[in-house]
C-alpha cells in the first residue's frame, strides 16, 4: 500500500480555507471593489480579490509546513517570485519547492462569469533548476461563482493515478467524482480551442486555429458547424476541461507568437506562467497528453516569470489528428525550426 504524499492533507486545507475566504468575499464585496487594481506587477496585474488569497497563503504555509521542514514557496507577488520558510532558513535546505497560484482565473470569478481555481503543486527541492517534469504531488480546487453550491478538487500523486470530489458548500460534503477525458477519436462535433483572450496576436492565433481545424475537418458545409471552442481565461481551468472529457484539445501558444509581434514593434503581453499550468501532472495521470509546441514534455522551471506554451490533447488519437497540423502552423510561420 502507498502512503499519501505528506503534503496532500496540508495543501488540501489551504485550498478549503482560499476557497472560503475567496467566496465569503465575493458574497460581501461589489464587483468594483473586487476588480481594482492592487497592483501591476512584472508578469501580471494583480487585482483586490487576489489580496485575499494572498493574505491567507503565507501565513498558512508558515505555521502548518514549515514548522516542520523548511520549504522554497513560490507565488506571484512574493519579493523575487518566492520565499524561504521559515524565515532565515537557506534556499539549499528546503525539503520541497512548491509553487502556487492562489486564484487562477481571476478575471472571469472577479466578474462572476466562471469559477477560478487553487493550484498547487509540489517537487522535491533540487535548487533553482528544479523543473515542471519534478513535480510529484499536485491539487487543484474550484472557486465556485456566489450563485453556484458545487465545486470539484482534484488530485494526483506521480505515479499513483488521481483522485476527485465534489464539495456542496450547502451541505458542507464532499462526495467522489469520477473523470474520463474525452476518448473520441476525432474533434469533430466537440470542444477545441487555441487561446486568444487578450489583444495582441489574437489575428494570427485565429488564422492558425482555422488552419488546423479546416485541416483536420475539411470545408465547412453549410448550416453546419465542424467544432466548438471554448476561451476559458483560466490555464487550471483548461486543464480540467481536458481532464473531464469536455475539452479534446487546447493550445495556449502566446510564447510562440513573439517573433511575429516584434516584427511590427508590438509587445507580447500577458502569457501563462509556471505557477499556471503547475497542476498539468493531475492531467497527465488521467492520460491526457500535454506537450510543448515541438511536441516534447511540457517543462519550465518552477518560477514565477517563465513564459510558458503547452499544448493539451485528450489522448492519442486526438494528438494525431491535430499536432502535425499545429506543428506545419507554426512551421510554416518560422516559430519552430525546420524539421
Amino acid at each position: 500500500m502507498r502512503l499519501p504524499h505528506p503534503l496532500l492533507q496540508p495543501v488540501r486545507k489551504l485550498h478549503d480555507h482560499i476557497r472560503t475566504a475567496v467566496v465569503a468575499a465575493c458574497e460581501q464585496a461589489s464587483l468594483e471593489s473586487l476588480s481594482t487594481i492592487a497592483e501591476e506587477s512584472e508578469g501580471d496585474t494583480i487585482y483586490a480579490v487576489d489580496r485575499v488569497s494572498e493574505a491567507v497563503l503565507i501565513d498558512f504555509f508558515r505555521r502548518e509546513v514549515a514548522s516542520r521542514f523548511p520549504i522554497v514557496l513560490i507565488a506571484e507577488g512574493l519579493p523575487g517570485g518566492q520565499v524561504v520558510l521559515p524565515e532565515g532558513a537557506a534556499a539549499e535546505t528546503a525539503v520541497w519547492r512548491i509553487i502556487v497560484d492562489p486564484i487562477d482565473g481571476t478575471r472571469g470569478l472577479m466578474y462572476q462569469k466562471r469559477s477560478g481555481w487553487i493550484l498547487t503543486a509540489v517537487a522535491p527541492n533540487r535548487g533553482p533548476q528544479t523543473s515542471l517534469q519534478d513535480i510529484e504531488l499536485a491539487v487543484q480546487t474550484e472557486i465556485p461563482l456566489v450563485k453556484q453550491h458545487l465545486s470539484d478538487a482534484v488530485w494526483a500523486v506521480r505515479g499513483q493515478g488521481v483522485a476527485a470530489v465534489r464539495y456542496n458548500r450547502l451541505t458542507q460534503t464532499e462526495t467522489a467524482l469520477p473523470l474520463q477525458p474525452s476518448r473520441a477519436t476525432t474533434i469533430a462535433h466537440g470542444f477545441a480551442m487555441i487561446s486568444r483572450f487578450f489583444p495582441g496576436a489574437r489575428a494570427e492565433l485565429a488564422a492558425i486555429d482555422e488552419e488546423i481545424v479546416l485541416g483536420a475537418l475539411g470545408p465547412v458545409q453549410p448550416g453546419k458547424a465542424h467544432c466548438f471552442e471554448d476561451q476559458y481565461i483560466c490555464s487550471g481551468g483548461q486543464l480540467y476541461e481536458l481532464m473531464s472529457g469536455r475539452d479534446r484539445f487546447v493550445a495556449d501558444l502566446r510564447p510562440y507568437m513573439e517573433p511575429l509581434l516584434a516584427q511590427q514593434n508590438l509587445a507580447l503581453g500577458i502569457c501563462c506562467h509556471p505557477y499556471d499550468i503547475c497542476t498539468e501532472l493531475i492531467a497527465r495521470e488521467l492520460g491526457v497528453i500535454i506537450t510543448d509546441g515541438a511536441g516534447q514534455p511540457l517543462n519550465c522551471p518552477l518560477d514565477a516569470h517563465t513564459d510558458v506554451g503547452w499544448v493539451g490533447y485528450a489522448n492519442g488519437h486526438i494528438q494525431q489528428q491535430i499536432q502535425p497540423l499545429l506543428q506545419k502552423a507554426l512551421r510554416h510561420r518560422r516559430l519552430l525550426p525546420p524539421e
